[in-house]
């Protein structure tokens, strides 16, 4: 999934080529062309923004960022599935991701001096997901039920442990 900020950041590009510096009517159309992605209408927003820069007839320097914009919306048209992300819950911003990887991820790891194998790093991250996510008492829970099976349960006939006398 793209960005929604990287679509608006270019949607600006493509106003400034097709609008004059300080129109008003400029930020509404971003937001118009910003909907419209949003609602599943990628490469429509893409076809409708080189129309106007070719009826506008603008020279290949004042439509560049018209034709970046176009040019990212086509080419990035399956990872701007909108409506099934926003359907599925999923994020549309990097913000999220970005925050989540720098508590998971680099809080832990970013420390002077600290070496990390695969393994144990791979350990930690997965322990620090279940705390930040709430779920490290239903993990511990199932972690020690599996312990105690894999320890004790498979060595004495049905599972049954003895009772101390």
């Amino acid at each position: 999934m793209c960005d929604l900020v990287h679509v608006v950041e270019y949607l600006l590009k493509a106003t400034w080529s097709l609008h004059p510096e300080a129109d008003p009517a400029a930020e509404q159309w971003v937001r118009r062309q910003a909907l419209a992605v949003l609602n599943g209408n990628a490469l429509q927003v893409a076809r409708a923004i080189r129309r106007k820069a070719t009826k506008a007839k603008l020279s290949p320097t004042q439509r560049k960022g018209a034709d970046e914009a176009a040019n990212y919306l086509t080419s990035k048209t399956p990872y701007l599935d909108y409506p099934t992300a926003l359907a599925s819950g999923w994020p549309i911003a990097t913000g999220v991701i970005e925050g989540a990887c720098r508590h998971i991820v680099a809080d832990r790891f970013d420390v002077t001096g600290a070496r990390w194998g695969l393994d144990g790093a791979e350990t930690i991250l997965k322990l620090r997901a279940l705390r930040s996510n709430g779920d490290f008492q239903n993990y511990w829970t199932w972690h020690l039920t599996q312990e105690r099976h894999r320890v004790h349960e498979t060595r004495y006939l049905d599972g049954a442990l003895p009772r101390a006398a």
